[in-house]
C-alpha cells in the first residue's frame, strides 16, 4: 500500500510504500486483547499485603480466663474478629505476569497498525531535525499535522533525546523508538506519526 509522505510543515511531499503484510493486515481482535491484557498486568506491582494474626503486635496473653465471666472464650486478642486482630484470607504478594507468545505479540502488532492505517490516522513524516530541547518546535510540527491537541504516538528509527525530551511535556504526545513499542502503545494513541527511515525497521522486525 501507497501512503502521503509529510515534511515538518505539513506539505504532502510525495507517496511512501508500506508492505500489506505489516499494514493492511485482517486486525485480530484476540491477539490485541491478549497483549493489551499482558501488557496492563504487568504494570501492576503486587506488593498489596495484608497482616494475618501471626504478624499483628500483642495478643500474647490469654485475655481472660476460660469461664466464669458469662463472655465468649478468648486466647488472644488478636483474634480476627477483634478490632486491631489480624485479617483472614487478605491479599498476599505475588506477581501478576502472563506469557504472551511471540507470534501473538507480532500479530497484535501489525493488526493495530493496520487498524490505524485503515482509520487514516496514520502519517509518515519525511523528517524531523531538532538539535536542542524545544516543546515549541514539536508544537508546530503537530500544529502543521494538524494534530495539535490529539493523542499521537510518534515512532522514530533510533532513540532520539532531544525530540523525546522536547515531548515529553505536551499533553498526550509520546515518541518512542518503533524497537520500544507495543500494541497497547499503538492502540492507546488516536494518531501515528512514522519518521520515513523508521518504516524498514518497523516492517523488519514484524516480518
Amino acid at each position: 500500500m501507497q501512503i502521503d509522505v509529510y515534511n515538518p510543515k505539513g506539505d504532502i511531499v510525495g507517496k511512501a510504500e508500506l508492505k500489506d503484510e505489516v499494514f493492511a493486515v485482517e486486525p485480530n481482535e484476540y491477539a490485541m486483547h491478549q497483549t493489551v491484557v499482558a501488557y496492563l498486568a504487568h504494570q501492576r506491582q503486587g506488593t498489596h499485603k495484608t497482616k494475618t494474626r501471626a504478624e499483628v503486635s500483642g495478643g500474647g496473653k490469654k485475655p481472660w480466663k476460660q469461664k466464669g465471666r458469662g463472655t465468649a472464650r478468648a486466647g488472644s486478642s488478636r483474634s480476627p474478629l477483634w478490632i486491631g486482630g489480624g485479617t483472614v484470607h487478605g491479599p498476599r504478594p505475588h506477581k501478576y505476569n502472563l506469557s504472551v507468545p511471540v507470534k501473538v505479540k507480532r500479530l497484535a502488532k501489525k493488526s493495530a497498525l493496520s487498524l490505524r492505517a485503515n482509520e487514516n490516522t496514520l502519517k509518515v513524516l519525511n523528517e524531523f531535525n531538532i538539535s536542542e530541547f524545544k516543546t515549541k518546535q514539536v508544537n508546530e510540527l503537530l500544529n502543521n499535522l494538524k494534530l495539535i491537541g490529539q493523542s499521537t504516538l510518534i515512532l522514530t528509527s533510533e532513540l532520539d533525546k532531544n525530540f523525546f525530551v522536547s515531548a515529553r511535556n505536551i499533553p498526550k504526545v509520546d515518541v518512542f523508538p518503533v524497537d520500544k513499542i507495543s500494541a497497547y502503545d499503538i492502540l492507546k494513541h488516536k494518531n501515528i506519526v512514522i519518521l520515513q527511515d523508521a518504516i524498514s525497521k518497523i516492517e523488519d522486525n514484524l516480518m
